[in-house]
């Protein structure tokens, strides 16, 4: 296959053209050293401040969206036919603020300034898609952005107010949309892309099946898909991911479909994405969703990635193994199906041959009688690693428990099923008392670790507690008048 040998993407209102872009080349870097926007600041390099945030608008089966992004982490080869917009693209021909910066200026949302630029950013990205957003939805989208000086408080006055001062409709990115979704469109021109910078390569193959042959041919290759990880491989551990195999910008990857029986997503679906549509089935994942790291890295950050990885501290695994998901696996053109449970073999381990990737997850709906949970512990309540992560599965039926599926993350090497707490459940009445003799099995199932996120003891005694919270849970407002009884 003849392959193109340049990256084309749009800044703000330049076209960009790049011939030599390394595997470990960053978007924030690109910014601040080769264009001196220096509004986009650098923090702390992992995806977690938000001091760095853009927007990146790419097509996605024809329709233009913008998603706020860390830049320090998005590697610069995968924008090929994206338009980035920075902070300095948002004040007008005149030099007037943007109402979303206007606002942060008259309600003092600013002290020191250093994180200004990527709560503008978060703001204006929530300011275009919901003009009116509630308190929770503007603490919803400020996840992904830490303030150190002036607090929340005025800066959550300043997005309430910023649609007095100008309306979504005479913004910019409204008014060129149609220009700029025809400019990208010319981009997309169904080539593989290969560039270079010296001994470092970037692939960015030109369908899934043209995917497929890139990784037979280049088996040890790293493959990235929102780079929420490997991009930390990058800016923290210094490492050398070169060849990279990047997988963004593939529409096939990001197919969603909802049929009678299951949902299916590529596994190049993000978190943002995903979330309506498990949340249709499954209300209780809508909240569990929302705590997944900030909006930053819910738009980066994938499904088939945060499984594939295979880290005993994700967030989804554990759910995905209770809901009995399945996944595809394909090397070449031959595709193999498996439990999620399988994958996992040991700590750094899965089930994946040198070549093979993740295709596909396909996650049953619900059963009429099967009650459903999740639960994740960590230190903070919003943008936080587990220390533990569980959900729960349990088919009720007469009264009695007739299937259970309970999974735990950062109890093992491995995101894992109890399955001695299963069997204790199964043939069970459906009780209070049937989950708490379930949760004294757990010792039976992990041998957790002590590490800086919690002790063993206490990943044992919160794994335990979560049987009774998730029995109380159920019973609504009786079990709150027991509790403040």
């Amino acid at each position: 296959m003849t392959a193109r040998s340049e990256i084309r993407f749009v800044l703000n209102d330049r076209d960009v053209t790049l011939d030599r872009v390394g595997a470990s080349d960053t978007l924030l870097d690109f910014l601040r050293i080769d264009r001196r926007l220096t509004g986009t600041k650098e923090g702390c390099a992992e995806g977690d401040c938000g001091a760095c945030t853009v927007l990146v608008g790419r097509l996605q089966n024809g329709v233009l969206r913008y998603e706020p992004v860390n830049a320090c982490i998005r590697l610069t080869a995968s924008l090929d036919a994206c338009h980035v917009v920075s902070v300095e693209y948002l004040s007008g021909p005149d030099g007037k603020l943007h109402p979303v910066q206007q606002a942060m200026v008259e309600h003092h949302g600013s002290q020191c300034g250093f994180c200004t630029p990527g709560f503008v950013m978060s703001l204006y990205a929530l300011w275009m898609g919901n003009p009116d957003p509630s308190e929770t939805e503007i603490e919803t989208a400020l996840q992904g952005n830490l303030c150190r000086c002036t607090g929340y408080e005025p800066i959550i006055k300043a997005a309430k107010a910023a649609t007095q001062l100008g309306s979504p409709a005479d913004d910019a990115l409204v008014r060129e949309r149609t220009a700029m979704t025809e400019k990208l469109s010319k981009l997309c021109d169904g080539q593989r892309v290969e560039v270079a910078r010296g001994n470092s390569r970037c692939i960015l193959p030109a369908s899934v099946d043209d995917l497929a042959a890139v990784l037979e041919q280049t088996p040890d290759a790293t493959i990235v898909a929102g780079a929420t990880d490997v991009g930390l491989w990058v800016t923290k551990f210094l490492r050398d991911i070169s060849p990279v195999v990047f997988l963004n910008h593939l529409d096939e990857l990001r197919a969603l479909e909802v049929s009678d029986d299951v949902i299916t997503m590529g596994a190049g679906v993000s978190y943002a994405d995903s979330r309506d549509v498990m949340a249709a089935d499954y209300p209780h994942l809508s909240a569990f969703w929302d705590r997944i790291a900030g909006w930053q890295i819910r738009s980066m950050g994938t499904i088939g990635g945060n499984v594939a990885n295979g880290s005993p501290i994700g967030d989804t695994p554990p759910v995905l193994i209770a809901l009995g998901a399945s996944i595809t696996l394909r090397k070449g053109g031959t595709r193999r199906v498996l439990p999620i449970e399988d994958f996992f073999i040991d700590y750094g381990k899965q089930d994946r041959t040198k070549g093979e990737f993740l295709e596909s997850i396909s996650i049953p709906r619900p059963a009429s009688n099967a009650i459903h949970a999740a639960y994740k512990i960590s230190k903070r309540r919003d943008e936080d690693i587990s220390s533990v992560c569980a959900a729960f599965n349990v088919t009720v039926g007469d009264g009695k428990i007739t299937d259970a599926r309970i999974a735990f993350g950062g109890m093992a090497a491995t995101p894992k099923r109890a399955s001695h707490a299963e069997a204790a459940l199964v043939g069970a009445a459906w009780s209070e008392a049937a989950l708490i003799a379930a949760a004294s099995k757990l010792g039976e199932d992990f041998s957790p670790l002590t590490d800086w996120r919690a002790s063993s003891e206490y990943r044992l005694q919160v794994s335990r507690n979560l049987f009774r919270k998730f029995w109380l849970d159920q019973q609504g407002d009786a079990a709150t008048d027991r509790l403040s009884a």
